[in-house]
């Protein structure tokens, strides 16, 4: 990596944690604020957190083309400013449609910082390196939701609804603050053979190519039931499992969302090193096997309600299991997404999964929820330790059709410690180490 690249990168990684932090003082205290705090019912609040996932599924479509015409540069901006436009909207609020516009506006904002950041690190880090940014990203986002969350518990009250416009106020301003960040950067502007810089201003036939590009489609449908079957699931089915049927508290179950965040904290960068000179297909058929653990483990806790104790500790390992496999995706599937990509398509590539992600996440809870309402709860257990299996059956096959380059992403180069002269720098990107 270059030394520009390399500040480029850690500007990138600043920012997105501070917005992380900010996130945090909002995401778990949501449905409480627009339902309580506001008086506008259970199903208002509903129809927010829905209304979430909508506007993503409107931008994203756009958010690739957008990305790969105008450079992630300019794209992230725009949602920064959405974000923040929304977020304080949100904390202003006192009607059902002003609250409904504000998130939308916050959900757009947020689908299209993600793709675009994504973008961004992709041209800030080199196929030996991206792993490892990747992995970082993910840290530093549940450590600033982590955190975030934290304070925000400390200053929020029920009864005051001027403590939720102050945790809203945070949170954008810190949006605010990501798009300063990342309008400092200078992004590289010299195209390498294996990992250029788009410069192409058509992206015309982009989703065409995606389609055709049968890898990226089953990545596609891999990343759908892995979002369906975790992410989709802890605030709906699973919640309502734990509490029904393992007959934990909310306060312990408080507990088991924390054993998750603290795992993926700190098992991160251990993990980093286990699996980034692992074939990538394996290391996700090795989540799915994880996760099936996981989820039986959160089924035989609604076996044993005689032993409390057990049964919370079971519940509490399913969900530092998922940590535990979410740390390993890291550093596999958005490295694996810019790796497919042809250089002019990487925006609309990544765009493509990021829409993926949303369909899994707004179909995971409906399901879950619906069935968890039913009362079907041995059903929910084993259609879900069905779709961990088949994340490892889908990840195999995809194996199959990923390039060793693909497979395998290349070592780090050892530092460098000559001079370089700067005009070779300009022409070779990659001679100047940096420690990132």
């Amino acid at each position: 990596m270059t030394t520009a690249m390399g500040a480029a990168l850690r500007r990138i990684q600043l920012g997105n944690a501070l917005s992380a932090f900010g996130n945090g003082f909002t995401v778990p205290f949501l449905f409480i604020y627009v339902s309580q705090v506001r008086n506008l019912g259970a199903s208002t609040a509903g129809i927010v957190l829905a209304t979430f996932a909508v506007a993503a599924l409107i931008v994203l479509p756009f958010t690739g083309r957008g990305i790969d015409r105008r450079g992630p540069l300019p794209v992230a901006i725009a949602g920064t400013v959405s974000a923040a436009i929304g977020s304080m909207g949100l904390g202003l609020a006192d009607s059902q449609s002003l609250v409904v516009a504000a998130a939308a506006a916050l959900g757009a904002g947020i689908a299209v910082i993600q793709p675009s950041l994504a973008t961004m690190i992709v041209w800030c880090s080199t196929p030996a390196t991206r792993s490892r940014a990747f992995a970082m990203q993910f840290f530093m986002n549940n450590l600033g939701l982590g955190v975030g969350g934290l304070l925000g518990g400390q200053l929020v009250d029920t009864s005051n609804p001027s403590s939720f416009v102050r945790l809203f106020a945070i949170e954008s301003v810190m949006f605010l603050v990501l798009g300063a960040a990342i309008a400092t950067v200078r992004l590289p502007k010299v195209p390498k053979v294996e990992d250029a810089v788009p410069t192409d201003a058509s992206a015309k036939g982009g989703w065409r190519t995606l389609v055709g590009d049968r890898a990226m489609v089953q990545l596609c449908v891999l990343g759908f039931v892995m979002f369906f079957a975790c992410y989709g699931q802890f605030e709906s089915g699973l919640a309502a499992f734990a509490v029904e049927v393992t007959r934990i508290s909310p306060a312990t179950l408080g507990i088991a969302l924390a054993a998750n965040t603290a795992a993926i904290v700190l098992a991160q960068f251990v993990v980093l090193k286990l699996v980034e000179r692992r074939r990538r297909s394996r290391v996700i058929a090795l989540v799915g096997l994880i996760w099936t653990v996981a989820w039986i483990a959160a089924g035989v806790s609604g076996l044993v309600p005689g032993a409390h104790g057990v049964a919370t500790a079971l519940l509490i390992s399913t969900y530092a299991l998922f940590g535990i496999g979410e740390s390993m995706l890291s550093p596999t599937m958005a490295p694996l997404v810019a790796d497919l990509a042809p250089a002019r398509l990487v925006g609309q590539y990544n765009s493509a999964f990021a829409l993926v992600k949303q369909l899994a996440l707004a179909v995971g809870p409906a399901v879950g929820g619906l069935m968890a309402g039913g009362g079907m709860y041995v059903a929910y257990i084993v259609m879900l330790v069905v779709c961990s299996l088949g994340i490892s059956a889908l990840a195999l096959r995809m194996g199959r059709r990923l390039t060793p380059a693909q497979e395998i992403p290349p070592r780090m180069s050892a530092p460098r410690t000559e001079v370089v002269d700067a005009a070779v720098v300009v022409g070779e990107t990659d001679r100047t180490p940096v420690s990132v």
